[in-house]
């Protein structure tokens, strides 16, 4: 059976990171993009990782262009503008497709495993699943629902 921690992603620098890395935290994983309407969720997505990564927990970004090209940097542009803008510390990706033919291999698993209310297809940037420390994908948060509302779930699977 397959589960989370079979995947790898390539960070922004470039290199393969597994998943395992992870094992036994309880991770947001949201598609991000720097000119989107929802961009200023990163700000609440490090608040979260600066109240709990401490405790079991850790956000990972993956900057997505499939939706408005709203992420049209590379992977430098992408570093600087988190770090810039919002401060980021939590583990950023490179740039991936979550929907389609060439949907990453995590995000066909993490859509497979919790559909959207309208289907599986991710509809926009800033849509979040949360991942309990077993890896089960537990549950799936529209772009709209924002990082400090989930701030109960966090802490109930902490």
């Amino acid at each position: 059976m397959t589960s989370i921690y079979d995947f790898t992603a390539k960070s922004l620098a470039g290199e393969d990171v597994s998943l395992k890395n992870f094992q036994g935290k309880v991770l947001l994983i949201v598609n991000t993009a720097s000119a989107c309407g929802f961009t200023p969720q990163y700000k609440g997505l490090e608040a979260l990782q600066q109240a709990y990564g401490a405790r079991g927990f850790s956000v990972l970004g993956f900057p997505c262009n499939q939706f408005g090209r709203q992420e049209p940097g590379n992977a430098e542009q992408i570093k600087e503008f988190c770090a810039a803008n919002y401060s980021v510390s939590f583990p950023m990706f490179d740039k991936i497709d979550v929907n389609g033919s060439s949907a990453h291999p995590l995000y066909q698993y993490l859509k497979d495993e919790k559909s959207g209310l309208l289907g599986s297809s991710i509809k926009w940037n800033f849509t979040k699943f949360l991942v309990d420390r077993s890896g089960k994908v537990v549950a799936r948060h529209a772009p709209t629902t924002t990082p400090e509302s989930l701030k109960r779930d966090i802490e109930a699977l902490l």
